[in-house]
């Protein structure tokens, strides 16, 4: 059974957009563009606008992710690329088959209380200490642990990772059928959120635009489907309605 009624790909997209926003359509190579170059050259940050938004405002399944790394001998420093989460959730020891889970303090806390680099145990606690100063924060994120490891610990990871992009689509062969998890499954929510971001293009914001109302409508029922969206991803998590993967009911609640 398909994941949604009407899956968008990125030329189903682009076109209802473009119908939405009242801008004409053509097709070159298989990839549906606008006859407006300034159209098409804000399609990139329009996704960005879109996507992003709905990614920051659900905590989307399919956007958790894992990896292990080794924290060295003698080192209370791990650094994991920026790029590998958006939120690291947890962090575990790995023993074995086990996976111990660590704590989340605060580097203060390490600081204070596991600050004897002669010290050393297995790691108990962690807390996020920034990213890198030679790249501005662009290359690494740092954990910093407590105790300083006594030995090499492999270190398991958890945590949400941007998902891919329907732009990816924009100039391949693939424009006409492939989809994203987000195209497939919330097209509503990523058009609604598309227009809120194209209404600006069309100078409909502000009191002397031409629909002043057309931004905030959009808005207004970006809202309303993020209400629904938001439910729905709570459900598949068992953090719904009694921590259930029920719908919340209409006529009673139970206790959480």
């Amino acid at each position: 059974m398909a994941a949604a009624t009407n899956p968008l790909t990125y030329n189903d997209y682009v076109t209802q957009v473009a119908t939405l926003a009242v801008v004409n359509t053509t097709t070159s190579s298989g990839v549906v563009v606008g006859v407006d170059t300034e159209f098409n050259n804000l399609i990139p940050q329009m996704l960005n606008y879109a996507e992003l938004r709905i990614q920051r405002d659900i905590d989307l399944l399919p956007s958790q992710t894992s990896a292990n790394y080794l924290l060295n001998v003698g080192s209370n420093i791990l650094q994991v690329p920026v790029d590998d989460f958006v939120t690291i959730q947890t962090v575990s020891v790995v023993s074995g088959t086990a996976q111990l889970p660590l704590l989340p303090a605060t580097k203060e806390f390490l600081q204070n209380v596991y600050n004897d680099s002669s010290s050393t145990g297995q790691p108990k606690y962690f807390a996020m200490f920034g990213g890198d100063q030679a790249s501005g924060g662009n290359t690494w994120n740092n954990l910093v642990f407590g105790p300083y490891a006594n030995n090499a610990y492999s270190i398991a990871i958890t945590g949400t990772q941007r998902l891919p992009s329907l732009y990816k689509f924009g100039d391949t062969a693939n424009a006409s059928t492939a989809t994203t998890f987000i195209s497939a499954n919330l097209p509503d929510l990523l058009i609604q959120a598309s227009m809120i971001y194209i209404s600006q293009f069309q100078r409909n914001f502000g009191p002397a635009a031409n629909d002043p109302n057309m931004g905030p409508t959009f808005e207004l029922q970006y809202q309303n489907l993020l209400k629904s969206a938001f439910v729905e991803e709570a459900r598949k998590k068992f953090a719904a309605s009694a921590w259930s993967s029920m719908s919340p009911p209409m006529a009673a609640t139970p206790t959480r």
